[in-house]
């Protein structure tokens, strides 16, 4: 069968979850086309997506007008259903956050996307994220591409539901995947039980460099953290930073490393400043795969003071990689941190209860903590493994008999 996996940028530094699971899938015998609206021209540094750039198809690379000649020609052989979709992109302009000018123009990518896919024979669309890409799927389904389904992570679909029209597409999907049982729950909310068969959950998984043999490097003895992510208001980075201040206060000894970048970097620089925490945290800036790899293996914990996610990967990274994980009790991430076996969790946004459990942590042996990480790693590789992931969409996606 052929698949067509379609995203609004691809290859993405912080979307390496999506070319996983695409090798996976063609590892079990699935022809995967990769479609995207952008990414052709970004810079890419890591080998595999530079590889997978030269195998996407870009519909936007010769700009909108190249859209006209594609609509034009589905206007004329289904001018019923073409009407149809007009009407429906309008509708699902309502209550959006973008006037009715981009659903049209919506449209007209779908078009692209119907007259490539014919051209390339592909059975189904797979769509990650239930943002603008998953309308233009569920544009093309009703003036005659292939049936969809699409993969919702979380928080952004959960923070917009109506605004992104959730429901519809739910209801036009063949099937709809939550990346965990939280964001199955989520979905259920927001539409009719009828369609609750159609969403399955699977998980986002880790190839075999994560998986492989037990990491011989040794346990890091000093009390180094890492916080990997986009700094942003989502990922809790300035409440980190107050429970980092206490702890300093406190004369506990640690260094934490922010691994990222993002648009909140310079009010978090302007607080490292102001508190003089200088000595106590470093912001790295954008990194590789590769360097986020190191900063892990580095770190005697990694720490997320998230206050809203999906499941982040790099929390399945650090547990595969053998360390424990300091994190926030929500959406997800309950499913796969154990406290006090292989991490702890904190109720979000408490900026006491970060620090008491971070210092808690700090004082730990490094028997004990290696401990926990060797935990972390078991329960890891039995939850996300990408071949195993992978063969549950390859059922998912092929027809009924």
């Amino acid at each position: 069968m052929h698949v067509a996996y379609f995203t609004n940028q691809y290859p993405k530094v912080s979307h390496s979850f999506i070319r996983r699971e695409i090798l996976a899938l063609e590892r079990q015998g699935v022809e995967v086309s990769r479609l995207a609206l952008r990414g052709w021209s970004d810079p890419v540094v890591d080998a595999d997506d530079i590889a997978e750039r030269e195998k996407t198809h870009y519909l936007l690379r010769r700009g909108l007008g190249a859209l006209l000649p594609a609509s034009f020609r589905q206007f004329l052989s289904k001018p019923a259903a073409f009407l149809r979709a007009v009407g429906t992109a309008l509708g699902l302009s309502r209550m959006s956050d973008r006037p009715a000018l981009y659903h049209l123009v919506y449209l007209a990518e779908a078009c692209e996307l119907v007259h490539w896919c014919r051209q390339n024979k592909v059975d189904h669309l797979h769509v990650h994220f239930g943002t603008n890409p998953a309308e233009v799927a569920l544009l093309a389904s009703l003036i005659g591409g292939p049936p969809f389904s699409f993969t919702v992570h979380g928080p952004d679909e959960f923070d917009r539901p109506l605004g992104l029209h959730l429901r519809e597409k739910m209801e036009a999907a063949s099937r709809v995947i939550a990346i965990s049982s939280y964001g199955r729950s989520q979905l259920y909310r927001w539409v009719g039980h009828s369609h609750w068969p159609k969403i399955q959950v699977v998980h986002c998984g880790l190839e075999a460099s994560f998986l492989g043999p037990v990491p011989t490097e040794p346990f890091p003895e000093v009390p180094r953290l890492v916080c990997v992510g986009r700094l942003c208001e989502q990922k809790g980075q300035l409440l980190l930073l107050d429970a980092v201040r206490q702890l300093r206060d406190r004369g506990i000894g640690f260094h934490l490393v922010l691994a990222g970048d993002g648009e909140m970097r310079s009010e978090l620089e302007a607080y490292i400043r102001h508190h003089k925490l200088q000595e106590q945290v470093g912001i790295t800036g954008w990194v590789s795969s590769d360097r986020v790899k190191q900063e892990l293996q580095a770190a005697r914990i990694m720490v997320l003071a998230s206050f809203a996610e999906g499941l982040p990967v790099v929390i399945m990274e650090a547990m595969a990689l053998g360390r424990p994980v300091l994190t926030t009790s929500i959406a997800g991430i309950p499913e796969l941190v154990r406290h006090g076996v292989d991490g702890w969790l904190v109720p979000a946004g408490d900026v006491d209860a970060l620090t008491n459990m971070l210092a808690s942590a700090l004082s730990m042996s490094t028997t004990d903590l290696q401990s926990m990480g060797l935990a972390a790693r078991v329960r890891v590789i039995e939850r996300h493994s990408v071949d195993t992931e992978a063969a549950k969409l390859r059922r998912i996606f092929l027809p009924p008999p």
